[in-house]
Formats: C-alpha cells, structure tokens, sequence
C-alpha cells in the first residue's frame, strides 16, 4: 500500500493533479498501483475528490455484466497504457494514438453510511467521514442516554452514590465481541462498545448470553439498559445487562409523548403542513402534544392529538433537528 500512495504522489507532482478517476489510471504504473491498492484506496475514500462518482459505484456490478465499475476502469487503463507504448515502439511514434474509450460508470445508490464507515475502518482502522452513531443524534440529546464516559466515571466510584443501582441507558456501536466456552462448558461473550467520548467492556453470561448474543456483532449501532448490582456476599458492584436492542428502534418503542413549544411567529402553513401529514403517514400509540409559548406577555397553552396519536420516527426526528427555534422534550416509556 505505501508503494502505491508514494506512486501516486510521485506522478501526481510531476504531472499536475489528477482531473478524474480515468485521468489517474491512464497516468500510474498499475505494477505498483495494483487493483488491490485501488480497491482500498476506493474503500477509504481516496476517490471521493472526483465528485461525479460515490464510493458504491466503484464496486457496484450493472446488470448483465460479470464485473464492478473498478475492474472495468483498471482494463481500460491496461488497454489505453498497452496502445501508448505499442504507439511509442512503431517506426510512427509521432502518429496519433487511436481513442480508447472509458468505461461508463453505471448509478447505483450510495451506501448507507455505517456500511460506508464499515469498509472505511477496514481499510485505514479508524472512521473518517464521520461515525455510526451520527444517524442517531436525535435519540443522543433526547432519549436520556448516558455517554459511556459518564458511565464510566460513575463505575469507579460506584460505592460513594447514594443510589448505585439506579437504571442506566446507553447507546453505542459494537467495537469487538468475543464469543467464548468457560471452563465448565458454558458459553459467554465479552464485547466493547464505545461512543463519541469513550469505550467500555461489558460481559453476558449464560442465559442473558442466549437472549442477547445476536447483537454481539461488530458494527452493529445498540441500545442497552441496565445497572449496577451488588456481588453476592460481596462488597463489590457489577453491571447487570437488562436489555440489549437496535438503536434505530429506540424512538419507536420508547417515545410515550412528544413534547414541541414553539412561538406563534413560527406557527406557519409550511409547519402545520409537515406535522398534520406526519401525523398522517405515521399513526401509532404516542402521544404529540403542542405548547405554543410567547415570553413578553407570559403567554402558554397547550394542545394536544386527541383523535388518534403517532409513531416517532424519522423523519419527525430529522425535521426538529432542522428547526433549532422549536424546543423538543421527549416523555419516555
């Protein structure tokens, strides 16, 4: 790999910048810049400042054809530098070289973004173009969840909280699990989960193990709950798993109200217009309520979904994220 990214440079200040994808394979020594080094190169984002292209169409294969868009440009550079020399060794060196065409790159939807990040980390062993848990930002601030670097600072001094046994909400993506046989011959898993300010190790054993094992996978973006227990005959506290599920459930389970206070200056069509069609589009069991506030004259009254409520979701959540004028609580379950 370092080969290839000092080959690349090496050509690039020489020649100038690479204009497209089909300039810079036209230009390297595919000897050192081999497909594997493409490929990666892809997966990280190399590519990314050719902005016609996203990284998933680099390895999406069109209908009917056999092979990915990359493996497509690689035999067009192999046929454009194999015309260049031939041209080069003829007796006619200085007569034009014939055209060969490039590929068309087929469309193709780009990746979600943990996929994107997944084949990231692979390849450079960290996220760059963002994290997993960016998709998750509402539930972050508005779901009561506990950073893991609170966690913990609480965990170290568990014995001097007046209430050490106090319920624990905590969303993050699995970094490592381990799927292990104890001596006696009793499965349990190890797994580490970390967030935007820190990372943590956590354990399940025998039965907690088989309920929630499924979601010991690396990658995957969780909600758990749980808290901290007294070892038996024991002064010491661990912490007890109460439940593991997918993050991106988490607003439909658990949202019992919707709370939305907003000045009547933002009362607008456009506003009631968003609320009324995805009240509509999204029926379910919570409850939405509004709270129109005006502050100089002390003015607040609520209202509220009497006929039938809502399910959260997220394109409610998206839409809030946008408006910073509307103050959002969110009632748990």
């Amino acid at each position: 790999g370092e080969a290839a990214v000092e080959a690349i440079i090496e050509e690039r200040e020489k020649k100038g910048s690479f204009k497209s994808i089909h300039d810079l394979i036209k230009r390297v020594n595919q000897r050192t810049v081999n497909k594997k080094s493409l490929e990666s190169l892809a997966y990280a984002g190399a590519f990314d400042c050719f902005k016609e292209y996203h990284r998933a169409q680099y390895f999406f294969i069109a209908p009917g054809e056999s092979i990915n868009t990359l493996e497509k440009i690689i035999r067009f550079g192999n046929q454009y530098q194999a015309q260049l020399t031939s041209n080069t060794n003829t007796l006619f060196g200085d007569l034009k070289m014939a055209d060969v065409t490039p590929p068309s790159i087929a469309p193709c939807e780009p990746w979600p973004l943990v996929k994107l990040l997944d084949y990231e980390k692979d390849v450079t062993g960290m996220f760059m173009s963002g994290h997993p848990l960016d998709n998750f930002l509402f539930e972050i601030k508005h779901y009561g969840l506990t950073t893991i670097a609170e966690f913990n600072e609480f965990k170290e001094a568990v014995n001097l909280h007046p209430n050490p046994g106090r319920l624990f909400r905590i969303g993050g993506l699995v970094a490592e699990a381990q799927h292990r046989i104890s001596k006696n011959g009793n499965k349990y898993g190890v797994f580490f989960i970390e967030d935007y300010t820190s990372k943590m190790e956590l354990t399940l054993w025998s039965d907690d193990y088989v309920k929630m094992s499924n979601y010991l996978e690396p990658g995957r973006v969780i909600f758990l709950t749980g808290c901290f227990k007294q070892r038996y005959n024991k002064s010491e506290f661990e912490f007890k798993v109460a439940g593991i599920t997918l993050l991106e459930s988490l607003m439909k389970s658990c949202t019992k109200k919707l709370q939305i206070e907003v000045h009547p200056k933002y009362v607008t069509p456009g506003f009631i217009e968003f609320i009324e069609g995805n009240v509509q589009s999204y029926p379910g069991k919570s409850c939405l309520r509004f709270c129109i506030s005006e502050p100089l004259s002390k003015m607040k009254f609520a209202m509220y979904t009497i006929d039938n409520g809502f399910q959260m979701n997220d394109e409610m959540a998206k839409y809030l994220q946008q408006k910073p004028e509307l103050d959002v609580v969110v009632e748990l379950t």
